[in-house]
């Protein structure tokens, strides 16, 4: 196993922006008379605005032109909210295991369906930390397809068997797994099935200590 690029996705993994999605399509919902809640919330995880407003309009007919209407709606209202985010706001161990990959000569990639990552990234202060970005922008099939992760070894220039996806999202780990690299879940195993390990956060996780649970997990 020789690991050479970690790929991260950013809400739940490295910042938790998801109050601030809830709050911003809540509003949306509710101007334009949709039922929804934080269980439809987490039908959105790691997907694209557009298939989400799919998802909580469903039954509703939208034209297309309603729908990119209320997708720069809700993109409205939610850069609002993501005004106030700081360095604080990054995750406990983010900081801690970005610094132990970027000690070692390890490669350090976004991989976010997110059209605002960049501007999440900054607010957070991590932006200097990522060699290379890929968004919302950067493709146009989103998770599960593997586009955004092939792009983002592509452009560090890494094969994708020698990269290790972290991701909070089942759409986001079936990505990983079909573009050939390793997918390490963060959260709960149950909503994790096809992740090679799962840990709860990026609490106390070193490069070592993910290198020999992946040999476990997948041994050569």
């Amino acid at each position: 196993m020789q690991l050479r690029a970690f790929i991260f996705d950013l809400d739940g993994v490295l910042t938790d922006t998801a109050v601030f999605h809830y709050q911003a399509w809540k509003r949306l919902a509710d101007e334009w008379g949709a039922d929804f809640n934080w269980e439809i919330n987490h039908k959105l995880r790691g997907i694209s605005r557009r298939a989400s407003i799919e998802i909580i309009f469903e039954g509703h007919d939208l034209s297309e032109e309603e729908i990119k209407v209320g997708m720069d709606h809700k993109n409205v209202y939610y850069n609002s909210l993501i005004q106030s985010m700081t360095p604080d706001d990054v995750l406990p161990g983010a900081f801690s295991l970005l610094e132990d990959l970027r000690k070692n000569g390890i490669k350090i990639g976004l991989g976010s369906a997110s059209k605002n990552a960049r501007t999440v990234l900054d607010a957070i202060g991590l932006t200097g930390m990522v060699d290379v970005i890929g968004d919302g922008y950067s493709v146009e099939r989103s998770k599960p397809e593997p586009d955004l992760f092939l792009f983002v070894s592509d452009e560090m220039n890494v094969d994708p068997k020698d990269c290790v996806v972290f991701e909070d999202a089942a759409a986001g780990v079936e990505a990983a797994i079909r573009a050939g690299m390793y997918a390490v879940g963060i959260g709960g195993r149950n909503r994790l099935p096809g992740a090679d390990v799962v840990y709860p956060d990026l609490k106390g996780l070193t490069l070592e200590k993910i290198q020999s649970d992946l040999a476990f997990a997948r041994p050569s």
